[in-house]
């Protein structure tokens, strides 16, 4: 078993026994007794730390005058994701800016994270993705029964009742699909791109590998906005007056 980085070393020293505790009490066995908090958990953490301290400092910096630096960079998220918004739900988007933002910030930060050395990507692992696709999907179907109420289900039944018998399954499927569509996409691409750069670096430490470091910021970059994307998709067909 290869050694823990520094963090989830740390946390597992300070905390493990109470993760064991707690775990125990649910009738959940650790993969590792020894080490009851995961690499991917302990990561999960580091980026809602590094969020908390980040949405912190935004809020003791405003000043309407004079910006700082973090503030001038919380407007620039703040104004693209609400364009994006805009664009895509229109009105009334500014009810969703915020959930979408911190799948954003959340999913773009954990797939920087592994371009630290020592430190994996949590979107590399598979249950990562999967919990970010659960939230957004049970969230766009939350706001479209608040929205719409009984008239939401008749997305799933199509026009007419006839055709409903043929278009429940159809429909039931095409939004289960979504979930795997979302956690397939951010796993693969962040495990795909983990493991090349990890084999570049292991096979040529210098020069070459920081064209892939490169390819993996990009990576990261397009697949957090793809996920706020579609999410914002999927609030907008399920918010919408005219299935």
């Amino acid at each position: 078993m290869h050694e823990l980085d520094p963090i989830t070393a740390t946390l597992n020293k300070y905390f493990g026994n109470l993760a064991t505790q707690v775990m125990h009490a649910v009738h959940v066995q650790p993969y590792n007794p020894k080490a009851p908090i995961t690499e991917t958990f302990a990561m999960e953490l580091l980026v809602l730390g590094l969020l908390l301290v980040f949405f912190l400092l935004v809020r003791f910096s405003l000043n309407v005058e004079k910006p700082g630096t973090i503030q001038q960079i919380a407007e620039m998220i703040h104004g693209f994701v609400s364009g994006q918004g805009e664009s895509i739900i229109g009105h009334g988007y500014q009810r969703y800016v915020m959930f979408a933002t911190c799948v954003l910030l959340f999913v773009l930060l954990s797939n920087l994270l592994g371009m630290v050395p020592g430190l994996i990507a949590p979107t590399s692992v598979a249950t990562v993705p999967l919990g970010v696709a659960l939230w957004c999907w049970f969230y766009y179907h939350y706001h479209g029964i608040r929205e719409q109420g009984f008239r939401y289900t008749k997305q799933f039944i199509g026009p007419m009742w006839q055709i409903s018998p043929m278009m429940l399954p159809i429909e039931l499927i095409s939004h289960l699909a979504r979930i795997l569509s979302l956690t397939v996409r951010l796993y693969a691409n962040m495990f795909a791109g983990e493991e090349v750069t990890l084999v570049f670096f292991s096979l040529i430490p210098i020069g070459i590998p920081i064209i892939f470091m490169a390819l993996h910021l990009g990576v990261a970059l397009i697949q957090a906005y793809i996920f706020m994307l579609l999410t914002m998709i999927y609030v907008s067909q399920a918010i919408a007056h005219d299935h």
